[in-house]
């Protein structure tokens, strides 16, 4: 679908230029020392010749066909330049000018404006505002970035074209290798989405890299992206996370989760593998790209020094892999091989007058065992250590085994030259002991995420006639809010199991109601301009005889008026005692990427005071409601402590499915809180308690 993109056969440089200070010349010169073999067509109307090739006016006079151009022009003429390319019949365009989206509502007119060229010629297009593409494999270099990186297992994206230019330098330095790698720009045609198709079959590549500020589709994206970690891992950054952070990104401020909780819960349903930094992006896609995937999680450690083998050990179980014992066959091996004060558990300490050939000994022993999934080789350059022959020994090892094996050659100058061995046999290399052990940690979630068993959402197609019926009634209204006693209708409608509840228009009507329930009873105000009950007084819980509920309809009724003036008061509801159980919360906030964001917690006063709430976009599995439950850091009291009975699980993920199944069918729900869901101990089930909902306006 985007091979002109990659491999066309010709390109047009419309925009080319003599002057070596503009981007135009920039970009012939990087097709033209990048070994581009297709032919190359220099358009610019001022000049006849440019580095040796003819130049054109238009693209529309070169005499053949064109298959890739790449645009660098001043933006207000990019409009007339796309036209004539639709009318060549070119088929991809990078537009690597500036001046559209991000310059404000005239650009975003000037975009849209491009958008309905290439739509109208059925054109793929990249940018405009972007960096420009590269294949090393082609090669192709159709960018102003400062030369061609080299060639590596790594698709790499990335929606800043300057951290681009900046990775690509890192690259050249050496430090690591592209299969092809595209700035996004502004993403007006091809997006992270269409790179992820067509990048999840590369053969060129193992691991895709991504750079992202924000995403358009939120649900097409997740759809996209599980399908393609199933077949290579996918390791990313997201910018604009914190408050500051997303005001950068975008001017729209986030809905009550926020953009951070949002992206963490769809880049785990997708399986993507998120990093915390460019440190770590950079860590995290190296091991996936030189070493084979890990089978299980347990580590052996070599190394010359106690110091970091214990720091490494530290680091690694943090991050939950295992250190397990050497097996006895094995240390006597290496008992018999290694000096007396030389260490025979695990890390294996060969000391620091090492030479590699302990290192080699110590390596083939531990890759040859099978219960080691993987081995870390630690190097401090200390006086004895042959720092090139043992990386040369590593890397023997590495081609050898069917295992992964990282390095952590820790110092600078002196393991210089051992570090640009490993690099030459493709054995990572990482300064410090902790970085490794992320980088493990990355693989061995990713081996989770492949273990994980393949499904789909339920489909969300049929509505329920009683809530559409209700809603329409509350927008004809002027309303956006539902109130308690609509909300059951909602609760009904959805499966969920609800108190017994009646509204009282008066003090003797909130009596007979109560006796006919059976005491105790709750009392709550009925009103849909007040949410938040227990704000105002409007709560009142184990009321025992009908004095108390005559006292507690009065005193919220005037209190409701006083405190929140010109609210509609229907009058009180008077519900069922719920038997005791835990409280928890189910919460959805709309988020405007990623659509329903439906929220899992401990109800009540515990949500505002622990924040420890789960997240997952919906339409989600009972797979996927199962882990939001787990993952909350609370569970253990779900679980039961100090001699409680356990809730019942499988009742909160039925209550999870049905509320996902509810915000799927209704988007015009923007906002909804089940809180509290009282859930009571293992097989008696739960019971929604009380609910808040907001309409779209």
């Amino acid at each position: 679908m985007l091979d002109s993109f990659f491999d066309p056969q010709s390109v047009a440089i419309i925009g080319a230029s003599r002057d070596p200070d503009k981007l135009g010349h920039a970009v012939l010169a990087n097709l033209l020392d990048g070994g581009s073999t297709g032919r190359l067509y220099p358009v610019n109307p001022k000049v006849g010749e440019i580095l040796g090739l003819e130049a054109f006016p238009s693209v529309l006079d070169i005499p053949d066909p064109v298959e890739l151009a790449v645009v660098v022009i001043p933006y207000g003429f990019v409009p007339g330049v796309l036209e004539q390319c639709g009318q060549k019949g070119i088929p991809a365009v990078v537009v690597i000018s500036a001046g559209f989206r991000e310059a404000g509502r005239e650009g975003l007119e000037r975009e849209m404006e491009l958008i309905e060229i290439a739509q109208k010629y059925q054109m793929r297009l990249i940018g405009p505002n972007c960096l420009g593409v590269i294949d090393t494999c082609t090669p192709l270099n159709a960018s102003f970035a400062a030369g061609m990186p080299p060639g590596g297992p790594i698709d790499f994206m990335s929606q800043s074209g300057a951290l681009g230019t900046a990775v690509l330098d890192i690259a050249l330095a050496g430090s690591i290798g592209f299969s092809k790698f595209v700035s996004l720009g502004n993403k007006a045609d091809v997006s992270e989405i269409v790179l992820l198709e067509a990048w999840g079959d590369d053969p060129s590549s193992k691991v895709i890299m991504v750079y992202v500020e924000g995403v358009t589709d939120g649900q097409r994206f997740i759809e996209v992206a599980r399908e393609v970690t199933r077949k290579k891992p996918i390791v990313a950054i997201k910018s604009g996370v914190t408050e500051s952070g997303s005001r950068a990104v975008s001017s729209h401020t986030g809905t009550l989760a926020g953009s951070e909780a949002a992206y963490k819960a769809a880049f785990r349903q997708a399986g993507i593998i998120r990093a915390p930094s460019m440190e770590a992006l950079f860590d995290y896609a190296l091991a996936f790209a030189y070493q084979p995937l890990l089978d299980a999680d347990r580590i052996g450690i070599v190394t010359n020094a106690g110091g970091p083998g214990i720091l490494a050990t530290d680091a690694l179980e943090r991050n939950g892999l295992r250190i397990p014992r050497l097996g006895g066959g094995v240390a006597q091996a290496l008992s018999d091989y290694l000096p007396g004060a030389a260490s025979v558990a695990n890390p294996v300490d060969v000391l620091g007058d090492a030479l590699a050939d302990r290192y080699e000994r110590a390596i083939k022993l531990l890759t040859n065992d099978p219960q080691f999934d993987v081995v870390l080789v630690i190097l401090t350059p200390q006086a004895m250590t042959e720092i090139d022959e043992t990386a040369r020994a590593i890397g023997s090892a590495a081609r050898s085994a069917d295992k992964p094996i990282l390095a952590c050659f820790m110092g600078e100058d002196r393991v210089r030259s051992g570090i640009e061995i490993l690099r030459e046999y493709g054995v990572p290399n990482y300064p410090f002991p902790e970085r490794a052990a992320g980088a493990f940690a990355a693989m061995s979630g990713y081996r989770r995420e492949l273990a994980r068993k393949t499904y789909l959402p339920p489909l969300c197609v049929e509505r329920n006639p009683a809530v559409r019926e209700l809603f329409d009634r509350v927008r004809a209204e002027g309303r956006v809010t539902i109130g308690d006693l609509e909300a059951w209708t909602v609760l009904e409608a959805y499966g969920f199991r609800i108190p017994q509840s009646r509204l009282a228009e008066s003090p003797d009507e909130a009596v007979e109601i109560a006796e006919e329930i059976g005491y105790p009873v709750v009392v709550k105000i009925a009103s849909p301009d007040i949410l938040h009950k227990t704000d105002v007084g409007g709560v009142r819980v184990n009321l025992g005889s009908a004095d108390e509920v005559r006292d507690a309809f009065d005193l919220m009724v005037y209190r409701a008026g006083r405190y929140v003036p010109g609210a509609r008061i229907w009058g009180c509801q008077v519900q069922e005692m719920a038997p005791r159980g835990r409280e928890v919360l189910l919460g959805m906030a709309r988020d405007p990427q990623f659509g329903p964001l439906v929220a899992f917690g401990l109800g009540g006063i515990y949500v505002e005071a622990l924040k420890d709430v789960s997240f997952r976009v919906a339409p989600f599995s009972e797979q996927e409601a199962d882990q939001m439950i787990r993952e909350i850091r609370s569970y253990a009291l779900l679980e039961g402590v100090r001699g409680e009975p356990p809730s019942d699980h499988a009742a909160m993920v039925d209550a999870l499915m049905r509320l996902s199944r509810l915000v799927t069918d209704f988007p015009e729900i923007v906002e909804l809180d089940i809180n509290p869901l009282m859930v009571f101990e293992e097989g008696r089930g739960a019971m929604a308690i009380d609910m808040r909902l907001v309409l779209a306006h």
